[in-house]
């Protein structure tokens, strides 16, 4: 039996709230047990309001926080036991891309520069060869190699994900983590980076995780969906089954309120 690409099991996280009066100090539990498997090859859709944990799982799947319990392998390694060294090493196989492009661009450094970011964190290819797939990857995503030069406020917010995109791609990734990567942008706008996010997974056979509160937009593009309420699994199975014949009440309220 294969190595699934993605394994969590029992992932709990929890966050410290400002101390109040008194000596006992408060938590919330952000996410509670999460466990599910992701194919190669397959999208798995997270849904659920604003402070379901969907941002939460996003960071820990990523490796970004540790967890309160719980383990996430990647290709069967447990990236929250790993050294630094050998974490650094397996980011190559998986990155982000984030809700606010312009958010996560340095407005000061060129685009062919923030672009090349993990292959100079990670060590890979030299200055030359960098330059190369930089303008590989800008060309993949719609944009001209000559915009390496440019800097992000000279670009659209659609444009600007694009370059996200780019820079997620750019160690030829098997997972991208996209939390709302469309939900900043027009609804015209939204079809067009959903449509290339289709493009660039046959093309380079990434695997997405895809965080989102838009059930039209999973509906789209994703395989299976896991509804998040809470910090809990309430509802997981394929898309058109937990999309069309809901079982949790919860879950029910999301299509309703997406009418």
């Amino acid at each position: 039996m294969s190595t699934p690409l993605l394994q969590v099991e029992s992932l709990s996280q929890r966050y410290a709230l400002p101390r109040t009066a008194g000596w006992r100090l408060a938590t919330v539990q952000a996410l509670a047990s999460v466990s599910f498997t992701l194919p190669a090859g397959r999208n798995l859709g997270v849904v659920g309001e604003s402070g379901s944990g969907k941002s939460t799982l996003a960071r820990l799947v990523c490796a970004l926080e540790a967890p309160h319990c719980g383990s996430v392998r990647f290709e069967g390694q447990d990236l929250h036991r790993l050294s630094p060294t050998a974490l650094r090493a397996a980011r190559r196989g998986f990155q982000m891309v984030f809700q606010d492009p312009f958010g996560s661009l340095d407005p000061r450094m060129r685009i062919g520069h923030s672009v090349a970011e993990p292959l100079r964190g990670l060590r890979l290819g030299s200055s030359a060869e960098q330059h190369a797939r930089v303008a590989e990857m800008l060309e993949a995503v719609g944009l001209n190699a000559t915009d390496s030069e440019r800097y992000p406020h000279e670009f659209s917010g659609g444009q600007r994900q694009r370059i996200a995109l780019a820079r997620a791609l750019i160690t030829r990734p098997q997972l991208i983590v996209a939390d709302e990567p469309v939900s900043a942008l027009d609804v015209s706008v939204q079809a067009q980076v959903l449509n290339l996010m289709q493009d660039l997974q046959e093309r380079y056979g990434v695997t997405y995780l895809f965080i989102s509160h838009d059930l039209a937009v999973v509906d789209l593009i994703c395989d299976e969906v896991l509804v998040l309420q809470h910090g809990q699994v309430v509802e997981h199975g394929p898309t058109d089954e937990v999309l069309r014949h809901p079982q949790h009440p919860y879950t029910q309220s999301l299509l309703a309120a997406a009418l």
